[in-house]
């Protein structure tokens, strides 16, 4: 269940890194990877009375903290649905190690001429509340000519591992330049819904939060020629910190969307 290639007029719009081969043998995101039951990282092995040291899927930065949660390339997923424009899948995660709370994990994509749209349930099936911290790291394919439309946000500074400091900085609604531009950024109060739009010399790809995402990480490394524009459920740590973090009741059940559109007409003299 990782998006593996998005093309619009025969162009390939996703960032393919490694592809396919690489996150199944290492982990290494590409595409649009589910990052959960965490996006981001933790700042240690233990959160809310659980121990990640023995857990087998978890991954590590190159800090040694926990990274982008325990599923990937996860094998267990059951097809509901698939046809030419919608695919379901569920699975069931009653007995995650290294996430004891019983749950079902669902993803529902549409696809249209000119969208993709993924919505992301978690339904509670045992008798404690699932925390939910779950995000997506969309990597769009870039060049250093194109640029980046950002809404209005609150910046939260990292600290030299990654992790929120707690700083912040009120930042406005700006066209960033990605020609030598390196992003790593956290973002909170973002307006509703959230949008971010990639402005190419062929197209606007938006990247719309259209529900459940309150959060926002912009990751574009040098040299890459790719941009992640990354929604996520809560901030990074705060299945340790707790800080703005959505749990599902038992019986409940959360739901994300976000969707990816794109508007083919040039906005980019050549």
């Amino acid at each position: 269940m990782v998006g593996s290639s998005l093309t619009h007029r025969g162009e390939e719009l996703l960032g393919q890194r490694g592809g396919v081969e690489a996150y199944v043998e290492r982990g290494s995101t590409f595409g649009v990877p589910l990052l959960y039951p965490w996006a981001n990282r933790l700042s240690g092995d233990t959160y809310r009375g659980v121990d990640l040291t023995a857990a087998p899927r978890t991954r590590r930065d190159p800090n040694g903290l926990p990274i982008h949660g325990l599923l990937h390339a996860w094998p267990h997923w059951e097809v509901t649905e698939h046809t030419d424009d919608r695919l379901r899948a569920r699975t069931d995660l009653s007995d995650l190690a290294g996430f004891p709370f019983p749950h079902a994990l669902e993803q529902h994509v549409h696809l249209t001429p000119t969208a993709l749209s993924i919505a992301t349930m978690v339904r509670a099936t045992g008798d404690v509340e699932v925390p939910v911290s779950f995000g997506y790291h969309p990597y769009l394919a870039v060049t250093e000519d194109d640029r980046l439309e950002v809404p209005a946000r609150t910046h939260v500074a990292p600290d030299d591992r990654g992790l929120p400091t707690g700083a912040t900085m009120q930042q406005p609604a700006e066209t960033v330049a990605l020609a030598g531009r390196e992003l790593d950024d956290l973002y909170t109060g973002l307006p509703h819904p959230p949008a971010f739009t990639l402005v190419t010399s062929a197209r606007r790809i938006t990247v719309t939060f259209d529900h459940g995402y309150p959060v926002a990480q912009l990751y574009h490394p040098p040299g890459q020629g790719l941009l992640a524009i990354e929604p996520m459920t809560a901030p990074t740590n705060a299945l340790v910190t707790g800080e703005a973090l959505p749990t599902v009741p038992p019986g409940g059940t959360f739901v994300a969307t976000f969707s990816i559109s794109v508007d083919d007409a040039p906005t980019i003299p050549s």
